[in-house]
């Protein structure tokens, strides 16, 4: 298993800073993209921006866990991205995305072994180590959507 600094680096990789997985990061891959990039509609898929609300609404409720508070995150509004109408809006989405994921990240590496085992809010979500590396896997699910969706909003 997995101790939580290891977790935490791990979480780190694919939101901040790695390259090891998949040889690029959430924050490399959308820190060059610009608002009207970002919003850019490609058929049926999501817009960039909804993908990254997507992954950081899951971080921020995790995380509000984390410092104490409850579960109130709800997969239904997990893509009610507010409008991005300029290039600072995008940049506070992105801005408060890399902020939550490094709180998140210390969280993690601070957690105890026993508290990683613990039960995450509720018996049927399963511990917070679970949790934690759902997160991971999770991001790192749509880190390949924003690779390819970017792709093709460049290409355009």
């Amino acid at each position: 298993m997995e101790k939580p600094g290891q977790l935490a680096n791990r979480f780190r990789e694919v939101i901040l800073d790695g390259k090891w997985i998949a040889n690029t990061n959430f924050k490399h891959r959308l820190s060059d993209v610009t608002w009207q990039q970002a919003t850019t509609k490609v058929g049926s898929l999501n817009t960039l921006a909804m993908l990254a609300f997507h992954i950081n609404y899951y971080i921020g409720g995790v995380l509000n866990v984390f410092e104490g508070g409850e579960l109130e995150i709800r997969d239904k509004y997990s893509y009610d991205l507010p409008e991005i109408s300029s290039q600072e809006d995008w940049e506070k989405l992105l801005n408060e995305f890399w902020s939550n994921s490094e709180k998140f990240a210390d969280h993690v590496e601070r957690m105890s072994e026993e508290q990683l085992d613990q039960v995450f809010v509720k018996e049927a979500y399963g511990t917070y180590r679970r949790n934690i590396e759902g997160m991971i896997e999770h991001s790192y699910y749509h880190l390949g959507q924003v690779s390819l969706v970017k792709k093709m909003v460049l290409e355009l």
